[in-house]
């Protein structure tokens, strides 16, 4: 069942849920953080309304960048403005940003500890027909090992939002990974977040649960659609939301492992290098744990539907039932 105590979407399983992304949720999170600090600017390599920072700009078009096509450039400059106390927030395409500007974020942004804000969106299979070229599958991996980073990858666009306001707070370089197409509301504005506390929004109602799922991002769908599934079966799963990879909620995953000693770990992004991947490190040094890893696997993306996309890497609500009871039954 949902956890009440974070009053979600009482429509998650309903077939008429909203649906929204989580890109959008990053452009009302940024006005909202504009509107309340002043020194919250905006750059953007030419792909404004893609990103939707196009609110912002509208509002103050004199706290607003366009760069151009040169993520590299945009990563300095924005340095170079938070060194003088502004709170810039960078946006391109997540396969541009971190991916074309990676040594240009490490060196003049986390080697500096300097407070910028970089949004990577149309990230995961998720942007479908772009293709394998634009799919980003590797920027969880690259921005996570940075030293100074904070790493966060949202569940709906209601938490996007919140966590757009919550970085602008904070004096930390962070990654924002944000997707295009729209997705499940799951959270709802009563929900609480906090950067660095991982959630459970399912669990049995009596009883320890059999697994625990770890799901970032949108994909937390289809694991509670999963859960909710094996649920109706006699089958007792608790699902985590973990949407701040670094810094990684030790003491939930530890206890998550405890009570059921069986972990699934769902991301739309590769399984080396991930979320996944966060976890194992985490467990294996704390809490040793079997896991089964739902993400994609030492491959590029391709063409399609992002639901044809899903099901053929195997992160469909499907594969993670089959990954759920060959654990369980392991």
């Amino acid at each position: 069942m949902l956890n009440q105590n974070l009053k979600l979407n009482t429509k998650i399983f309903n077939s008429d849920v909203e649906k929204k992304s989580t890109r959008a949720g990053f452009g009302e999170g940024l006005l909202l953080a504009a509107i309340d600090d002043e020194k919250v600017v905006g750059l953007c390599a030419d792909l404004l309304e893609s990103v939707k920072m196009n609110l912002f700009a509208d509002k103050f078009p004199k706290r607003f960048i366009e760069v151009g096509i040169a993520e590299q450039n945009m990563a300095s400059v924005a340095s170079g403005m938070a060194s003088m106390g502004k709170i810039p927030f960078i946006a391109s395409y997540a396969i541009f940003n971190p991916g074309r500007n990676w040594e240009q974020i490490r060196t003049t942004i986390c080697y500096n500890n300097q407070n910028v804000k970089i949004v990577g969106s149309h990230a995961g299979l998720s942007v479908g027909p772009d293709g394998g070229s634009h799919q980003m599958l590797e920027d969880i991996a690259l921005t996570r090992v940075l030293p100074n980073m904070v790493v966060i990858s949202p569940c709906d666009a209601i938490e996007a939002k919140k966590a757009t306001e919550a970085i602008a707070r904070t004096k930390n370089p962070s990654y924002l990974r944000v997707a295009r197409n729209d997705t499940p509301i799951i959270t709802t504005e009563e929900t609480p977040f906090e950067i660095g506390k991982a959630q459970i929004v399912f669990g049995p109602e009596n009883g320890l649960a059999e697994v625990g799922i770890i799901a970032t991002g949108p994909v937390l769908y289809n694991a509670l659609m999963a859960a909710k599934k094996l649920e109706s079966e006699g089958i007792k799963i608790k699902v985590m939301n973990l949407s701040t990879i670094k810094p990684l909620d030790i003491n939930a995953i530890i206890s998550l492992a405890k009570e059921t000693k069986r972990i699934v770990t769902i991301e739309d992004h590769q399984v080396v290098g991930g979320m996944g991947s966060a976890c194992a490190e985490c467990l294996s040094e704390f809490y040793p744990t079997r896991i089964e890893f739902v993400g994609v696997k030492d491959q590029f993306g391709q063409s399609g539907k992002p639901e044809e996309l899903a099901k053929y890497y195997k992160i469909d609500t499907d594969s993670i039932i089959e990954a759920i009871l060959k654990i369980k039954a392991g």
